[in-house]
């Protein structure tokens, strides 16, 4: 109520003659609303709470980490208040959950997708070696395949993603006009030159999944895992489950990134966000099944692990 009469108590009536306090207050109390003015003029004139102000300095900031990066303004709640926690700011988790609720502040809600896996019934497929077991006790034994499309003003444009299983870890992607071989191949090369590039040349063990697209059953591909000394691995048809860890992945890339920041022009647009996500992704943004924390932390505490154990053996 206090609101409400500060909203109205200036507008004018008639003659330049404004509603006032006093005849406020007496219509809302003939309403069984009772306030009077001198209630009203001491809530107007109190001075603001601590609760107050500390909720309009945890509002600023979070105000400020949204508009900081589009990526930052897809995070719901429990991901923010990791982010302020991470930043130093000592503040609990209920605030930051009716603070954002207040201000009407969403993270990303994930939607259904549409089904591009399509197989070819000539295609040998190779066994499923992973039997929905997305965990694997060190990097480089479990890589997951999968690709989506983003509509464009030009056409439909395909991303396909490799994700090193251990720290949930994108390391090769792709951007291309055509849903093809070439297409995912590109990608699992990319794969390649990451790990070759961190001075990882023996992937002996290392089992590449996917679906059973077409793409990943034709021999091009199949070809270069045998080259490289990794066994392939094909889920089921039609059934999400079989290659839920990159489907999730595909997920996140769509809610957090294709359906904020489009419309998207051409292929070349989607490309370079997709270059800005995969880096926000791998180096900021904090995972549940990591213990809240991001990909490549992971991965640098395993290899700093394994330094220890081999320097004290």
């Amino acid at each position: 109520m206090i609101a409400f009469i500060t909203e109205h108590k200036d507008h004018c009536v008639a003659d330049g003659l404004r509603w006032g306090v006093e005849p406020l207050c007496a219509v809302l109390s003939e309403h069984q609303i009772p306030l009077s003015a001198s209630t009203y003029y001491e809530w107007v004139s109190r001075a603001p709470s601590r609760r107050q102000l500390r909720d309009d300095e945890v509002s600023e900031t979070i105000r400020a980490e949204r508009a900081s990066s589009a990526f930052v303004a897809t995070l719901g709640s429990r991901k923010m208040w990791l982010r302020l926690r991470s930043q130093g700011h000592d503040v609990a988790r209920c605030t930051v959950e009716r603070l954002m609720r207040v201000n009407g502040w969403e993270g990303a809600c994930y939607r259904k997708t549409v089904r591009t896996t399509i197989p070819d019934k000539f295609h040998h497929r190779a066994a499923d070696l992973v039997n929905r077991d997305f965990d694997p006790p060190a990097p480089n034994r479990l890589w997951v395949a999968d690709f989506s499309y983003v509509p464009t003003w030009t056409g439909m444009v395909y991303v396909a993603f490799v994700i090193d299983a251990y720290a949930r870890r994108i390391i090769g992607w792709r951007v291309a006009r055509q849903m093809t071989t070439a297409l995912v191949l590109d990608a699992l090369e990319h794969a390649f030159f990451t790990r070759v590039r961190e001075g990882v040349n023996d992937l002996t063990g290392l089992v590449a999944h996917s679906d059973a697209g077409s793409q990943y059953t034709s021999i091009a591909f199949t070809q270069r895992l045998l080259d490289a000394g990794v066994d392939a691995s094909v889920g089921s048809v039609g059934d999400a489950l079989d290659n839920a860890l990159a489907e999730t992945t595909v997920g996140s890339f769509k809610t957090e990134l294709i359906r904020r920041q489009g419309p998207w022009r051409d292929v070349d647009h989607v490309e370079i966000a997709t270059m800005n996500w995969v880096h926000w992704f791998n180096t900021e943004r904090s995972h549940d099944a990591l213990d809240d924390l991001t990909p490549q932390t992971v991965e640098r505490l395993h290899y700093d692990h394994q330094t220890t154990l081999a320097a004290a053996g």
